[in-house]
């Protein structure tokens, strides 16, 4: 066999191979990768992840930057939802834990105040509802007014499902940017949700995409979704066009029907960050719920190093995150700047 043989052998056969395209066509092109695509690289073996991740890590430089987005997270209004959300301990159809609470608008605004003191630039007010009534839409734009007269934090809000008008009232009162999980593929959706449907949660983020404010919108992973669901989970995502995706790790919650359910491992965790980072290069992706447990502290360094560019600091809405000072210990080991307030990608 001549040497020119050989060379067109290895050629042909880098082409076939998944993180050769991607090289290509993400981090040349800056073209995510599509749904077969995708689910090849979530297929690939373990002693490939190390390559998969150095890709991702390299596309996120090129097309996000070298900064890492800091936000904070509160509830104003927590438990007693009516949805029966599998995952959530908020509901009020399951024998869980979280007991209904509400905030005031002065702690919403010290809340505030004390996450900007961490050096994050997001603060997200989150409400457990299927979508808001009089007093919280009105609560709401009160507590965004006052804490932007007080804090210089951008302010994005959860709220659940809504009408035009609350689209519209929310852009109106300054939120910038709205969170709304999909949680999962369209196709898996109603094993995980059965109060309501993928297709309203979609109808919400195309009014608030119309309406100017930044889509948030992610999901949680190992909730029993298959592999080719998650690749599925991904495109749906990717047809959105979010400013940001939330990347949660199920985190097993007692008196929910996925209480049962396994931990995801650590190595399909971080090979889900690196695909997930191939098929949507221009996104902010966010480590949020989960990563603690799921991944661990070096862990959650491979993700920071393998296309994520965001976190949650503190704590989360029914789960403890790390001290806050862990992470920005974190951020400075790994030499990665915090984004700066109103910057952009």
């Amino acid at each position: 066999m001549t040497k020119a043989t050989i060379d067109s052998d290895v050629s042909e056969r880098a082409q076939d191979d998944i993180l050769a395209v991607a090289r290509k066509k993400v981090l040349e092109g800056g073209v995510g990768l599509d749904q077969d695509e995708t689910l090849a690289v979530l297929n690939l073996p373990d002693d490939r992840l190390p390559e998969l991740l150095e890709l991702a890590h390299e596309v996120r430089l090129k097309w996000c930057g070298e900064e890492v987005e800091m936000e904070g997270i509160i509830s104003l209004k927590t438990g007693g939802c009516p949805e029966d959300c599998h995952f959530c301990s908020q509901s009020g159809l399951f024998e869980s834990p979280v007991r209904s609470a509400w905030l005031d608008i002065p702690a919403l605004v010290e809340a505030a105040k004390q996450t900007q003191k961490t050096g994050a630039t997001e603060f997200c007010i989150v409400a457990a509802v299927k979508g808001p009534d009089e007093r919280l839409l009105s609560q709401l734009e009160q507590a965004v007014a006052a804490i932007k007269s007080e804090v210089d934090i951008e302010v994005a809000a959860s709220v659940g499902i809504l009408t035009q008008e609350q689209v519209d009232r929310l852009a109106a009162a300054g939120v910038h940017r709205y969170n709304h999980n999909l949680e999962t593929a369209r196709s898996y959706f109603p094993q995980v949700v059965t109060t309501h449907s993928w297709e309203t949660r979609r109808d919400t983020l195309r009014m608030v995409k119309e309406a100017g404010m930044e889509v948030c919108c992610g999901g949680i992973l190992g909730m029993g979704e298959t592999l080719e669901q998650r690749a599925e989970f991904a495109q749906d995502l990717a047809a959105l066009d979010p400013t940001e995706v939330p990347m949660n790790f199920l985190d097993p919650r007692p008196g929910t029907p996925f209480a049962d359910y396994e931990v995801m491992p650590a190595q399909d965790a971080l090979r889900a960050i690196g695909a997930f980072r191939l098929a949507l290069p221009k996104t902010i992706l966010r480590f949020a719920g989960g990563r603690e447990l799921t991944l661990g502290d070096l862990g959650a360094e491979q993700g920071l190093l393998g296309g994520i560019n965001a976190i949650i600091v503190g704590n989360y809405l029914t789960t403890l995150g790390r001290p806050q000072e862990q992470d920005l210990e974190m951020m400075g080991k790994l030499r990665l700047p915090i984004k700066a307030l109103n910057s952009t990608c």
